[in-house]
């Protein structure tokens, strides 16, 4: 079962709450990067989430004609056959969609697995995100009601961001202040309008100082135990231990204790893409740089046709990736865990 059947993806959160680990979720943009995080995950024993943003599905289009839905389509129709290659399962996702690019990218593809579901199959994603943070809570709440009612039709979980994320991703950019904290008003206005749970399952990307890209440590103050007083705020008023799924946005530069804190209150996907655009582009950088002679006709001569093939530099790409996948698993606590 590579590709998560809607009932097996709730047992995987489930799994991953009761466990205190997470699932590292990774951007992908390419078939290569995808095989890299499957080949990360299936050296690490875990299961995981496959990820792609809406500027990954622009490129995954084509650069003729750019369309979102049909690189996003594309790929996961791709990973639903690889995946069988490999002795793991994962969920395939949607990352941030702000609001002027639902109608040509989370909409469409919601009703492309409400087809699916309707003639008896799965969803074609098992998750999507609303990324409501640059709106009023009262907009991005209502949009997300919306959402999770057509989501939980089609048997897909909505991932929702409630308060920003520090930093820039796909042209969604905020600043990095005070901002950056979910409170604990933040978090029952959320419950009142998607429930705890009745109205569809909804992973929730509350923000503890988060910060998308690259920062050094001390530059940015995360504040992971701001996750248990959501908790326990929310359970105060309804009476429910534990009531989110938390997600863990801006991680890269995060020290281990972070890391830890976090997932003991609550955070069951961790979204990781800088540091594996990095792992995945360095080794290519050396490749040209050790091999520039051959990758070039220098001097009006022929080249190396071995080192300037993209299958040789590829596979090395593809290893590193796979190797900070296999890290990241190691830092959430998910090494091992897969279903059998």
């Amino acid at each position: 079962m590579p590709i998560a059947t809607p009932e097996v993806y709730n047992e995987m959160l489930d799994r991953a709450k009761a466990g205190k680990f997470a699932y590292p979720a990774i951007n992908v943009t390419s078939s290569q990067t995808l095989h890299a995080a499957l080949r990360g995950f299936a050296e690490a024993e875990s299961d995981g989430i496959i990820q792609i943003s809406t500027g990954g599905a622009e490129f995954l289009g084509g650069q003729h004609s750019k369309d979102m839905v049909t690189g996003a389509v594309a790929l996961a129709e791709f990973a639903h056959i690889v995946a069988k290659k490999y002795d793991i399962t994962v969920a395939l996702h949607t990352d941030h969609c702000p609001k002027d690019k639902l109608d040509g990218y989370v909409r469409p593809l919601l009703a492309v697995s409400e087809e699916r579901v309707a003639r008896g199959e799965n969803p074609l994603f098992q998750s999507h995100m609303w990324d409501g943070s640059a709106e009023t809570l009262a907009d991005n709440l209502s949009i997300a009601q919306e959402l999770l009612e057509r989501a939980r039709a089609a048997k897909i979980i909505l991932e929702v961001e409630i308060t920003p994320t520090g930093g820039e991703e796909d042209g969604v950019s905020h600043e990095i202040n005070d901002s950056l904290y979910t409170t604990v008003d933040d978090a029952i206005r959320t419950v009142e309008a998607l429930g705890l749970g009745e109205k569809g399952r909804y992973l929730l990307a509350a923000s503890f100082g988060n910060v998308h890209g690259v920062y050094k440590p001390g530059n940015v103050v995360l504040r992971p135990e701001l996750l248990k007083e959501l908790n326990e705020g929310v359970a105060a008023k309804y009476g429910k231990a534990s009531p989110f799924d938390f997600v863990f946005h801006g991680g890269s530069g995060s020290s281990a204790q972070e890391i830890a804190t976090a997932l003991d209150n609550g955070v069951v996907k961790m979204n990781i893409d800088t540091d594996t655009q990095y792992a995945f582009t360095r080794p290519v950088a050396a490749h040209m740089f050790q091999n520039y002679d051959g990758v070039l006709k220098v001097d009006g001569e022929v080249g190396n046709k071995k080192t300037y093939d993209p299958r040789t530099w590829g596979k090395l790409a593809e290893a590193s990736m796979a190797a900070r996948v296999t890290e990241a698993c190691s830092n959430l606590r998910s090494t091992g865990t897969r279903i059998k």
